[in-house]
């Protein structure tokens, strides 16, 4: 049989933390299992030493926040048919609560149930740290992203702009024959027209 740990307690005790009104909380019906006693007998301890429970170490929970807790596949789905609506304890609230059954199982317990809590917190301490550094890393990325479409861009117009300046200028075509025959005929036509002004020069 596995030897129930310390860590391994608390481990199983992680998914009965809720988080309730921004709170990390356990339900009483929870609390009063590990701490070995009916959840009404709980309550009643609890009721009687009133004074040692002020609103930051324990709250009724409303009717809508139940409903939310009692899904078909969750653990607190007992809870469905009950026309009570159960308590929520802080970690301040659990500790305390152990002390006032002041029975041995749930001194005990009580020592798993605060390090669920102090788990449960580190563990969301460290999420909400990963989450930053994800949305960091993210907004860093989608600059480098613009950032590289901006240079490759500009670099682009760049090897644009070097190739115009090294190309070399483009050749004039030349009409082979063509302006060599336009060229001859010009030269004998104004042979001929000098002839005929030197004929009028003589008959005249």
């Amino acid at each position: 049989m596995a030897k129930n740990t310390p860590v391994a307690a608390s481990v199983a005790l992680a998914h009965r933390i809720l988080t309730i009104r921004g709170q990390r909380v356990m339900i009483d019906a929870d609390l009063a299992e590990l701490y070995g006693v009916s959840t009404r007998a709980l309550n009643q301890a609890v009721k009687r030493n009133a004074a040692r429970f002020p609103d930051d170490f324990m709250f009724r929970l409303t009717r809508a926040e139940k409903e939310k807790l009692i899904g078909p596949e969750g653990h607190l789905a007992r809870l469905k048919f009950s026309p009570v609506l159960p308590f929520a304890f802080t970690e301040h609230g659990a500790i305390q609560a152990a002390n006032v059954l002041n029975s041995s199982q749930a001194v005990a317990m009580g020592v798993h149930v605060v390090r669920a809590f102090v788990k449960a917190r580190a563990l969301a301490v460290s999420h909400k740290d990963l989450a930053l550094k994800l949305a960091a890393f993210e907004k860093r990325l989608m600059q480098a992203t613009v950032q590289l479409h901006e240079h490759d861009e500009t670099l682009e117009n760049l090897v644009l702009a070097i190739r115009e300046l090294t190309a070399e200028p483009p050749k004039a075509t030349r009409r082979i024959g063509f302006t060599d025959w336009k060229e001859t005929e010009a030269r004998r036509a104004a042979g001929r027209e000098k002839e005929r002004e030197k004929e009028k020069q003589k008959s005249g």
